[in-house]
């Protein structure tokens, strides 16, 4: 049976912390998918970062864009996040907002045709300041679209607001 909890929030929410805990009190050995592309010195050191805060008792996988290529079936998965899949996608279609937004649903729906418990981390990016340029604009558009198209999709839509769990479904 497929169960999927969603959790969005701002940077530094708690929102990895938070589907952390809960993968490990589902599972003994959870999956961790990172969708990350190191593009930097800082980002390296961020990845890095999050590896240590994962026990021995993790199984890894990285996948930058084809989630749907791995079989999870009766595994519990933590995906994080969706920011980074979307910007691997996004970087990778020339920016092009729809032709983004059409592979990530096709994409997100092969994936999610699986039996496993699924908890995915996301940012809600848009509740700021309004982006200064056009592509950082299609990207924000492309962020909240595609949020709103898991969410719907999912068991359980929970807010990360300074640490604090809040179930919107």
């Amino acid at each position: 049976m497929r169960e999927i909890t969603f959790i969005t929030g701002g940077q530094r929410s708690g929102k990895s912390r938070h589907a952390q805990s809960m993968a490990e009190s589902l599972s003994e050995h959870p999956v961790y998918l990172a969708t990350a592309r190191c593009w930097d010195a800082d980002f390296e050191a961020r990845i890095k970062r999050h590896q240590a805060d994962r026990g021995e008792n993790w199984i890894n996988k990285e996948e930058e864009k084809h989630i749907s290529s791995l079989d999870l079936s009766g595994k519990t998965v933590l995906l994080d996040c969706i920011t980074l899949w979307l910007t691997n996608i996004f970087h990778d279609n020339q920016y092009d907002l729809n032709r983004s937004l059409e592979e990530a649903k096709a994409e997100w729906d092969r994936f999610i045709d699986q039996d496993f418990t699924l908890i995915v981390v996301s940012n809600e990016i848009g509740m700021c300041l309004h982006a200064p340029d056009e592509m950082s604009r299609h990207f924000t558009d492309l962020q909240g679209w595609m949020n709103q198209y898991i969410a719907k999709k999912a068991d359980r839509v929970y807010a990360m607001i300074s640490g604090l769990p809040l179930q919107l479904k």
